[in-house]
């Protein structure tokens, strides 16, 4: 045996160039093919009309008859879980403390905030908005405050975008009541 042929299966060798384009090429082959093939197996044909119709929703909240309802925490308060309502609450430890005495963070420290004038926990620079609210924690201020804290306080600094589940509502209001030495009354 001479030249190109000495040894057993050298002619057999690519560049790693061909086999690319090789694999490649077989790639497409076998696309096409399945293509083909499925082409053959499914015949497709347009209805005249839709066989299932999808009803959007009116765009414009506006134009809607009902407003959207929103569940109150208020009628799960009395049998919220203040354990729940703890872990519900480590969303907020990252700007919140719950500590008695406790530094304020981000946001001001909130023991025994239950029933507190807003915007006074002392040290704490409120925004504006929360300044001028006047009035207390109540319950059902905090019910509001927390499902939408730019709703209740358009302006205020805090980016929570609020609790939508009225039990993880009413779960982190019972944590919060939790938080005094002389928890308030529920209502």
């Amino acid at each position: 045996m001479s030249g190109r042929f000495q040894a057993r299966g050298e002619f057999m060798k690519f560049s790693t160039f061909e086999k690319i384009g090789f694999g490649l090429l077989v790639a497409a082959w076998v696309v096409w093919g399945s293509h083909q093939i499925g082409g053959l197996l499914v015949h497709a044909t347009e209805l005249e009309k839709p066989a299932y119709v999808v009803e959007l929703a009116d765009a414009d909240p506006a134009k809607t008859d009902s407003p959207a309802v929103v569940e109150s925490a208020m009628t799960l308060l009395v049998s919220a879980e203040p354990g729940k309502g703890a872990k519900v609450f480590k969303k907020c430890k990252s700007c919140h403390s719950v500590n008695k005495g406790g530094k304020n963070g981000v946001g001001p420290n909130l023991w025994n905030v239950v029933g507190k004038a807003q915007a006074s926990v002392v040290g704490y620079k409120y925004s504006g908005v929360l300044q001028g609210l006047g009035g207390e924690w109540s319950y059902e201020n905090l019910d509001a405050f927390l499902l939408s804290p730019k709703n209740y306080a358009n302006g205020t600094k805090m980016s929570f975008s609020g609790l939508k589940k009225a039990g993880d509502r009413a779960s982190v209001i019972a944590y919060l009541r939790s938080l005094s030495d002389a928890p308030k009354p529920l209502p």
